[in-house]
């Protein structure tokens, strides 16, 4: 089994990327699946608007959201998709808003499961709970999930307690992919960034005069997307067909 997970998609330009390169990378990777987080996919560059989810869902098996899953759709999105998910920490989330499995056939079952870090981000419940009531929900052969988060440590302690009972972890919000693919020694994949698709002349797909304004003057800034060279970036997790547990990890940058 190959999952190709891709890194947030910002804006319309990296929405358009996307659905442009995705059914290609499907092809020339060989993927059975692609999992890609729609987080900050409206043309604001914030949110997760009812049309790009129905766009992604085009090209990929499952749309991953977070922190910024409501700016611009209520909970009918994720409720009326069972394949567009959103953290399933947040307090009085249904299951099937933040996770979803899929009959891959003669293998088994693969389940997605969104989280979201509380390092710096909102009290919400705790991500490692809520994993391990999902996971006692019943079994599958594959179980992938996506950890929305701002603390390395956090994901990557998430990815430990994890390690061995689910195929891979992943992390996104960061938009910046991180050199550390590995298999951890249980046989569960991870990197704790996957990255973005967007533009790549920019600061995490902002127009970076407008980024540096905000670091340097401390006021409030509205953010606009910013233009030119694109990139997309992704990670492909080769699984065992048997154990479910993984067997290579490779970053993907173009």
């Amino acid at each position: 089994m190959r999952i190709l997970c891709v890194g947030d998609v910002v804006g319309t330009p990296g929405l358009e990327l996307a659905i442009s390169r995705l059914p290609a990378l499907r092809r020339t990777e060989q993927a059975d699946f692609i999992i890609v987080n729609g987080e900050n996919s409206d043309k604001s560059g914030v949110g997760l608007p009812h049309a790009a989810a129905e766009q992604l869902l085009q090209v990929a098996d499952v749309v991953t959201t977070g922190n910024h899953c409501h700016r611009r759709a209520d909970e009918s999105l994720y409720t009326e998709n069972p394949t567009v998910l959103h953290p399933a920490n947040y307090p009085y989330t249904e299951d099937a808003a933040g996770c979803c499995e899929i009959d891959t056939g003669r293998l088994g079952v693969l389940r997605v499961i969104n989280l979201a870090g509380v390092a710096w981000m909102e009290p919400i419940d705790s991500p490692f709970t809520r994993a391990d009531a999902l996971l006692a929900k019943g079994a599958a052969r594959f179980t992938v999930v996506d950890v929305h988060a701002e603390s390395t440590a956090e994901k990557k302690a998430l990815a430990f307690y994890l390690d061995g009972r689910v195929s891979a972890v992943f992390g996104t919000h960061t938009h910046v992919q991180t050199a550390d693919e590995q298999i951890l020694p249980g046989g569960t994949g991870y990197i704790t960034d996957v990255g973005m698709t967007g533009p790549s002349v920019s600061v995490i797909g902002i127009q970076p005069q407008l980024a540096v304004k905000k670091q340097r003057e401390h006021v409030p800034v509205q953010f606009k997307v910013a233009d030119g060279p694109l990139m997309l970036n992704a990670v492909l997790f080769t699984l065992d067909d048997i154990s479910g547990l993984c067997v290579d990890v490779r970053r993907i940058y173009e």
